[in-house]
């Protein structure tokens, strides 16, 4: 199914996006048991442990820039974007407060854990060649040095083409707790997202339009790839772990279209309103670097209402899967949104 994005997308009737909140759903209380098990699968994964038919394991300094790139920082967006999304097709959970994740056999939990991990890495390692001075030349991430600041140029690259290759690593276990077909399918995802027709395509374009007056839609082509299409991707990588009708990939691929490109307009406003404290991140970088923006194209209040309109869009494509329990995704959308940081 190819990718859609939701340029030309109809406004659906308003919904409330505290509709999951009023049912009894705790966004706190689900997404804290899972930021439990995520960090605990990326300690185990990120280490120096040998790989099975090698004689010796990773050096120990790369590691240590690996585990400093993804270990102990960031929001984990996107891991819990693939576990709401898997969660979402699977059979449906007793309550709607339930904070367990025993949904769908073991190879599905298996592969959506692995998959969460997986597109975490992929987004770490954007981040490690994000920051380098050949990029974006940034020095604060996550609230802490960046890794190039910490560890020197070359050992922050290294860190993120390790990282990267992990991600794959992880979607392909040999022990057969995966099937090879998600295997495959989980791949080819997150392939084409991180590359050259997604995030990668995405930050040449951004590289290439410092200093330039963009259209807006030239300015959602450039964020519906470099920040949009691994959003998108790990709604998808979600759903394809478990057995999701048509009907639901179609709304789904709507509603990740739709979140991925709020992020990054919510992202553009928070460059201005906020401080660098509260982002972890430095703050009006993009104002410093002539960067086109969606606040410098529509303006602050324009830009608002257009991630509001954008959080209606997601949330009506999940009125449009069929799927009954989508309160997790419904609260990721409303978070996103109406995030301080």
């Amino acid at each position: 199914m190819s990718e859609m994005t939701i340029a030309d997308t109809p406004v659906s009737s308003p919904r409330n996006p505290s509709a999951a909140a009023t049912a009894g759903f705790e966004l706190d209380s689900w997404s804290r048991t899972r930021l439990q098990q995520v960090e605990l699968a990326l300690n185990r994964w990120v280490t120096a442990d040998v790989p099975l038919g090698l004689s010796h394991g990773a050096p120990a300094e790369l590691v240590e820039a690996m585990r400093y790139a993804v270990l102990d920082g960031g929001k984990r967006l996107r891991p819990l974007l693939v576990l709401a999304a898997h969660e979402a097709v699977s059979h449906p959970v007793s309550t709607s407060t339930s904070t367990s994740t025993g949904l769908g056999d073991v190879a599905t939990q298996e592969a959506a854990m692995r998959a969460a991990c997986a597109v975490e890495l992929i987004h770490a390692y954007s981040l490690v060649h994000d920051d380098m001075p050949c990029m974006d030349n940034d020095v604060l991430r996550r609230g802490k040095p960046t890794v190039h600041v910490q560890f020197g140029e070359a050992s922050a690259l290294l860190a993120g083409d390790a990282l990267q290759a992990l991600a794959f690593e992880l979607l392909t276990p040999q022990d057969g707790m995966v099937l090879p077909a998600t295997q495959a399918r989980l791949c080819a995802l997150l392939a084409r997202a991180a590359g050259s027709a997604g995030m990668a395509g995405g930050q040449a374009i951004d590289l290439a339009s410092v200093g330039l007056s963009l259209s807006e839609s030239q300015l959602r082509q450039m964020h519906e790839l470099k920040t949009g299409a691994l959003l998108q991707a790990s709604v998808m990588m979600g759903a394809h772990c478990g057995a999701p009708s048509a009907q639901a990939l179609q709304g789904l691929q709507t509603y990740g279209a739709a979140m991925g490109l709020a992020f990054q307009v919510v992202d553009d406003i928070l460059d201005v309103t906020a401080d660098s404290t509260t982002l972890g991140k430095t703050a009006g970088k993009d104002a410093d670097n002539n960067k086109p923006t969606y606040v410098s194209l529509m303006g602050l209040q324009a830009s608002q209402a257009y991630a509001q309109q954008l959080l209606q869009q997601a949330l009506g494509a999940l009125d449009a899967t069929g799927l009954a329990h989508t309160e997790a995704l419904c609260a990721l959308a409303d978070m996103v949104v109406n995030r301080a940081h």
